[in-house]
């Protein structure tokens, strides 16, 4: 159910690594090697980036497979950025909202996406959506599993809490509700990156001091790529990770 990738480092055209690695997530998009759940990711891309001196991501989604849009191939050659996030998309469901539920979604500074599924969806998530303000639940961005969860994290930030123990927080509290659940997260705020390994794959590339990059499968066969394990929050700068055990959730 989808891949994501999200880099920080010195500033690259997007293309090194959105579609030029021999394993892109471009090519993901129709032949990931290390999925486990789907095996084509075609209801949707998305990119985000940062430029210099703008705090505020900019992104390009559609609705359609990556493949077959040239708008993104000549975006992602021309474009530089030194903080990235993108997504291709394998629905949990059919849903009505197209581009709206393409990842990255964004508040702000932040970048989000979701690999994985809410179990019961949606009605497993009822007590918890009851929790948020009515205010968050008429801003979801799309009808989607991806969007609920998107919103807890965006109202516990929005409370002040620092992107990582916001997304410590919530994917515990929705495997509750959702037992088997997988809530692999990816955020962004330009500066540092947070993701979960939660019941699929997640990966990461480091050369220290210089760049980081965090992605559902590797792009390459270079042998610097460590697996990330299960249950496992992963919070990173540009050179630098650290990796610390997800509490499980209430029995």
């Amino acid at each position: 159910m989808c891949r994501h990738i999200a880099y920080l480092g010195p500033p690259v055209a997007l293309g090194e690594l959105l579609s030029r690695p021999a394993h892109s997530l471009v090519r993901q998009s129709w032949e990931p090697r290390r999925q486990r759940h789907g095996t084509v990711n075609a209801d949707g891309f998305g990119v985000g980036w940062y430029a210099e001196g703008d705090p505020v991501p900019g992104r390009y989604r559609r609705q359609g497979p990556v493949w077959g849009d040239q708008t993104f191939a000549d975006l992602v050659r021309v474009v530089r950025s030194h903080a990235l996030l993108a997504a291709v998309r394998d629905a949990t469901g059919a849903d009505p909202d197209g581009e709206a539920a393409a990842a990255p979604f964004a508040a702000d500074r932040v970048l989000f996406s979701h690999n994985g599924a809410v179990r019961g969806w949606p009605g497993s998530m009822a007590s918890v959506a009851a929790t948020l303000p009515p205010a968050e639940l008429l801003r979801l961005a799309a009808r989607s599993d991806s969007a609920l969860v998107w919103a807890l994290v965006r109202h516990r930030l929005a409370t002040g809490d620092p992107l990582a123990q916001a997304v410590a927080d919530t994917v515990p509290e929705v495997a509750e509700a959702a037992p088997g659940s997988r809530l692999n997260l990816l955020l962004t705020d330009g500066r540092s990156l947070v993701a979960t390994a939660w019941g699929d794959t997640l990966w990461h590339l480091t050369e220290p001091g210089r760049h980081t990059v965090v992605a559902s499968e590797p792009y390459d066969d270079d042998p610097r790529w460590s697996e990330v394990p299960d249950r496992t929050l992963l919070t990173a700068t540009a050179g630098d990770v650290l990796l610390t055990p997800l509490k499980e959730p209430r029995a």
